[in-house]
This record gives C-alpha cells, sequence and structure tokens, in this order.
C-alpha cells in the first residue's frame, strides 16, 4: 500500500512495526509471567501433595529459565517502549493531519517536511534509547563476572 507520500509510506511502515513488534513482545512477557506464576503457585502445592524433588526442583529450574529469558529479550521494556514509540507516532499523525501544534505555524511553508523530521526524531530517539539500554545491561554483565 504505496501513496504517492512517501514520507506518510515511511510512517506507515514505521507504525506498523512498532504496533507489531508492541504487541508481539506484550504476549511475549505475559505469556512467561503466566507460566511463572503457576509454576510458583505449584511449588507450595507439590511440596504438600507429594513431595519430589525433581517436580519441586523442576518447578524452580523452569521459573529460572523464564525469568532469564524475559531477561534476555527484554520483553517487557521492549512492549512499552514500542507502545509509546507507536502512540507518539499516531499523535504526530493527527497534529500534521489537522494542521495542529507545530503543523498550523503560517510561517512554514512545507508542513510535510516538518512531518518527516519529528517522525524520523521519534523513530531515531526510541533506537538510541535501545542502544543505551543494550549497552547498560552490557556493562552490567562485565561487572558481574
Amino acid at each position: 500500500m504505496t501513496s504517492d507520500n512517501p514520507t506518510l509510506d515511511r510512517f506507515n511502515e514505521q507504525l506498523k512495526w512498532y504496533e507489531d513488534h508492541s504487541r508481539q513482545s506484550q504476549i511475549c512477557f505475559r505469556g512467561l509471567k503466566v507460566i511463572e506464576i503457576v509454576a510458583a503457585a505449584l511449588i507450595p502445592f507439590a511440596a504438600g501433595l507429594m513431595p519430589d524433588p525433581l517436580l519441586i526442583g523442576g518447578l524452580g529450574v523452569i521459573i529460572v529459565v523464564l525469568e532469564s529469558v524475559q531477561g534476555l529479550f527484554q520483553f517487557q521494556q521492549n512492549w512499552t517502549n514500542y507502545r509509546s514509540t507507536a502512540e507518539g507516532l499516531k499523535r504526530e499523525k493527527y497534529l500534521w493531519l489537522a494542521k495542529a501544534g507545530p503543523y498550523k505555524d503560517p510561517e512554514n511553508p512545507n508542513p510535510d517536511s516538518l512531518f518527516a523530521e519529528r517522525v524520523e526524531a521519534l523513530i531515531s530517539t526510541e533506537h538510541s534509547k535501545w542502544i543505551r539500554y543494550q549497552e547498560q545491561a552490557g556493562k552490567g554483565k562485565e561487572q558481574k563476572s
């Protein structure tokens, strides 16, 4: 679905990417958490019903593995960051379409170029946050070893 406006095409592609990845990260995060909660709830139940160290230990292992996967892939962080960026992009489009906010300036002869700059700034900001977070996570791992 392409239009005659490359800025709008880029916008639509990026919005779809952020919405899809936000949804995917949300599903992964919530799925992992539900399994963790169930496994954690089963530990005292299994300990009281049939104190099998393999079962109880296995449930504990599942919890640790799932939490480690969440720590590695950062599903919650990605979900909230991607959702925030998608909402910022939508806001920008609504302002642009309504010629409101920064787009209502009569001295700006080309609101489309301002729209392109602001959309790219939002995308760039999200990328910068992601890179900073990855660097901080890497430093934290280095300090632990």
